[in-house]
């Protein structure tokens, strides 16, 4: 297997897992997997539709997916760590490497952000399962109604499957660095894609976060790293790192704005007392 370190901005690193050799490990999916292969088997069926309630339903559900954090899909990438696969890992019959562009991420920065990215939501996924799970039961009734899926419920019990994943993949790196099994491999080639006229990737000119790379550089990447999959996971995490750091300008100009109009109220006040 191997872990990608793919940072989107100076702040924010996509994080992806790809499966090297499965001959292994493939066979052993848990029922929750083979139920996942299934459901995303027919959503395929329902993407292919022209029209009716299925297309419907997909074209809000690509939507709804489309939002949910890139981190919790990288995350979701990393396979559940079975007992088979840890005694392959343990064995060395199924290394791990951790690829990354050293001149965006140090390689002795590498470990350090790999732990943070499967530590710092774990929290959060535990409670958005929680709450997953309390909603089941209320949506559940709506099934009843003839003729009419039971959107709710099934869109819950896919959330809880997503946050079990990456609540277990983010379990599967933090025993992988325990146990001191993650290979550093410094990629060249990647580093060609980050490096633009000499200057650093990680460099910050006016201190704020800026965005390296762009939706027009996803299938360079995908290219050079064989990997046709990443690209969808690139594109979800350059919109929603996009869209993120527009909202805080806009949240900063308001507040510019804000404090503008309250020096400049003040300030006519000053006038008004002097005069």
């Amino acid at each position: 297997m191997r872990l990608y370190l793919l940072p989107v901005s100076t702040r924010r690193t996509l994080l992806y897992a790809h499966r090297v050799n499965t001959g292994g490990t493939a066979h052993d999916g848990s029922l929750i997997d083979r139920g996942a292969a299934f459901a995303a088997r027919k959503w395929a069926q329902w993407e292919k539709m022209e029209r009716g309630w299925q297309r419907k339903v997909v074209d809000y559900g690509n939507q709804a997916f489309r939002r949910i954090p890139f981190e919790e899909w990288g995350l979701k990438s990393v396979p559940p760590l079975s007992a088979r696969r840890r005694e392959d890992e343990l064995r060395g019959r199924d290394p791990v490497q951790l690829v990354f562009p050293p001149a965006a991420i140090p390689e002795h920065k590498a470990e350090g952000v790999v732990r943070r990215l499967a530590t710092e939501r774990q929290a959060l996924h535990r409670q958005r399962l929680l709450w997953c799970f309390v909603g089941m039961p209320i949506t559940a009734p709506l099934g009843l109604v003839p003729l009419v899926p039971n959107i709710p419920f099934f869109y819950l019990v896919y959330r809880a499957w997503s946050h079990w994943r990456a609540i277990n993949g983010g379990k599967h790196i933090q025993w992988l660095l325990q146990n001191k099994l993650l290979q550093l491999a410094p990629s060249k080639e990647l580093d060609q894609l980050y490096t633009r006229d000499g200057q650093d990737p990680d460099f910050e000119p006016s201190g704020k976060e800026q965005m390296l790379i762009t939706q027009k550089q996803i299938r360079d990447f995908s290219a050079t790293l064989d990997l046709p999959a990443v690209e969808i996971e690139l594109e979800r995490a350059i919109w929603q790192v996009e869209r993120a750091l527009g909202k805080d300008e806009e949240q900063q100009a308001q507040q510019a704005d804000k404090t503008t109009a309250v020096e400049e109220e003040q300030e006519k006040k000053d006038k008004d007392k002097q005069s």
